[in-house]
């Protein structure tokens, strides 16, 4: 009965991170020798999508207003169709989705429920921040992987159909002044929270001086491509 909202084609998102004059491709290369093992890398990607798709599902059925419920739907079809994609992909290297999925259930699952918001207008920035940051970060990771990386990228630029999601934030964040201001505070809360799974990405979480020096480009990347996601919100990073 769904199928319209995730099954139709969506247009690709040209998404190129850089940091300091350089092209996104020669950031990228940082992360290969710390990138982690292959499935290990597909199994967090997809069960991200998957507990984004969770979130704004669960937002649905709260939520009164039918316009509200488009614009969830929208981005919760976009999620579905992204972990389906990593799926396939998976499935194509002979692998089970659900043991590489399994190990990251429980620290995932944690990220995801510590960020939900008292409020949905929370957990919808929520979702677009958290998910905007680590889609950056696993379409700069997935250049270690070859042709599997090349497929993923193409999974995860798939438009994310969050325009509905974040025009009704940008209504709430320009009319209500103390709604600004809780979203606001809310926003500086995640982006720490978020990197931090993003370092956990990572091989090891450890890095000596000479290997926090080459990731850090990619880092400062994601914090400038959140830093315009705020912008366009009317939020301060």
């Amino acid at each position: 009965m769904v199928n319209w909202f995730w099954k139709r084609r969506r247009p690709v998102r040209k998404l190129r991170l850089r940091a300091r004059g350089e092209a996104g491709d020669a950031v990228r290369v940082d992360f290969e020798e710390l990138a982690p093992d292959v499935n290990v890398f597909l199994g967090q990607a997809a069960y991200l999508q998957l507990g984004y798709f969770e979130t704004l599902t669960r937002l649905i059925r709260h939520t009164p207003e039918l316009a509200e419920k488009e614009a969830l739907s929208h981005a919760a079809g976009a999620a579905l169709e992204k972990h389906r994609g990593i799926v396939e992909i998976i499935r194509d290297r002979d692998e089970d989705p659900t043991e590489l999925m399994q190990p990251f259930r429980a620290s995932l699952d944690h990220f995801r429920h510590s960020t939900l918001g008292v409020r949905q207008r929370e957990t919808m920035l929520t979702v677009h921040i958290t998910a905007g940051i680590l889609d950056d970060f696993y379409l700069a990771l997935a250049s270690s992987y070859g042709d599997t990386g090349r497929r993923v990228e193409r999974v995860l630029r798939v438009e994310h159909d969050r325009d509905l999601l974040v025009d009704l934030l940008v209504t709430t964040i320009r009319d209500d002044a103390e709604m600004r201001g809780l979203l606001s505070m809310w926003a500086r809360r995640l982006v720490g929270d978020t990197l931090l799974v993003a370092r956990a990405g990572l091989s090891r979480t450890r890095l000596d001086l000479e290997e926090e020096q080459r990731v850090e480009p990619v880092f400062t990347a994601l914090v400038t491509a959140h830093s315009q996601r705020m912008s366009h919100l009317g939020l301060s990073a």
